[in-house]
């Protein structure tokens, strides 16, 4: 069994992790991006950083509609992957999210619940305080997280997910305040284990760290369309804040 304190820094670094989330809708996400940047009205060529990017998708996209874009993220094949794309305005680089990046920003993107890994409860107030840090004076900070509310709620305990010839067993259930998914599956014969932990914040322990941070909320929002945050049926719990 794959197991580490930071469980991230090895899951999210295997081809596995991007096989099984490999039909996620990046049509919604694109249009996501269309609408959140239309929301902050950006300035135009303005400097974004993409928190946490994965292989880039999404800051490439973010690129190609005229923004400086820095993506970030901890895993180095990720990062390396990502780097194929690079351009005068489009860079990526290795970062631990919890430490500020050391360059001001329009905008700070945390997006699609890449937030709430972290063993060290510190580190989640240290991300925030990073974000804060990296912000110029007219700055927007954004964290794009699952509603934990309705995920518990409509928690799907078992399942299994078939991926290009692979039989992922996803087994999830909520412990200790997080959320937590099993997978197992097997590759060319040999058996694979690993476990994803989220930490399962409301909106409410989000003020908590903004109020420690010293961070000002602006909006929430429920959905990709950024409609109004409704507890109990949105699916996403998206804030903008200062």
């Amino acid at each position: 069994m794959e197991n580490t304190a930071q469980w991230f820094a090895s899951w999210f670094d295997t081809p596995y992790y991007h096989i099984l989330y490999k039909d996620r809708d990046y049509s919604e996400a694109q249009l996501f991006m269309d609408t959140l940047t239309n929301y902050l009205n950006l300035p135009e060529g303005g400097e974004i950083l993409d928190l946490a990017c994965g292989k880039g998708r999404h800051a490439i996209y973010l690129n190609s509609l005229g923004y400086h874009v820095t993506g970030a993220d901890l895993s180095e094949n990720s990062i390396k992957h990502a780097k194929q794309f690079e351009n005068d305005t489009l860079h990526f680089q290795v970062h631990d999210m919890c430490k500020p990046f050391n360059k001001q920003f329009d905008a700070v993107f945390n997006l699609f619940t890449s937030f709430g890994y972290f063993e060290n409860e510190a580190d989640n107030l240290s991300t925030i305080k990073a974000i804060q840090a990296d912000l110029n004076e007219t700055g927007f900070g954004v964290i794009d997280f699952m509603n934990s509310d309705f995920i518990i709620d409509n928690l799907v305990p078992e399942e299994t997910k078939t991926v290009n010839g692979i039989d992922f067993h996803l087994k999830r259930s909520v412990k200790d305040g997080y959320i937590i998914k099993d997978i197992q599956f097997e590759d060319a014969g040999t058996p694979y284990q690993f476990q994803e932990r989220v930490r399962a914040f409301t909106l409410n322990d989000f003020q908590q760290l903004f109020d420690q941070a010293g961070v000002y909320l602006l909006d929430i929002f429920g959905d990709y369309k950024l409609q109004k945050f409704n507890k109990n049926t949105s699916e996403r719990l998206i804030m903008i804040f200062k």
